[in-house]
């Protein structure tokens, strides 16, 4: 009982679980800058493609003569801003996770 003890104080189990700490510390981070890039992306890609859609249903003569106020409203919510918002949310965080992963993993950590 009391090797156990002396053994999970060891310096290498006292180094290790820094090192452990220290790396879902990084993982926390690059998965935190991979989301606000994200969201960022998305609220873009829903803005740039929101104005040339809103256009085109307000102005087309086809548009304004066979749909309502509601269902160009739908159109525009619903066929562009869940899929264009959705797909730059997660290209971009896959991207700035995997490009600051890849930068820690060059530069590793310093054991001070």
């Amino acid at each position: 009982m009391a090797n156990r003890n002396v053994a999970a104080n060891s310096s290498f189990e006292r180094t290790s679980l820094a090192s452990l700490d220290q790396k879902l510390a990084m993982a926390k981070r690059c998965s935190h800058e991979g989301v606000m890039a994200g969201a960022k992306a998305a609220v873009v890609a829903s803005i740039a493609t929101a104005i040339p859609t809103l256009a085109s249903a307000r102005m087309l003569p086809w548009a304004r003569a066979n749909l309502n106020h509601t269902a160009q409203a739908l159109i525009i919510s619903t066929a562009y801003y869940g899929t264009v918002a959705g797909a730059a949310y997660f290209i971009v965080a896959d991207k700035t996770v995997l490009a600051t992963a890849r930068k820690n993993s060059f530069n590793p950590p310093s054991n001070a």
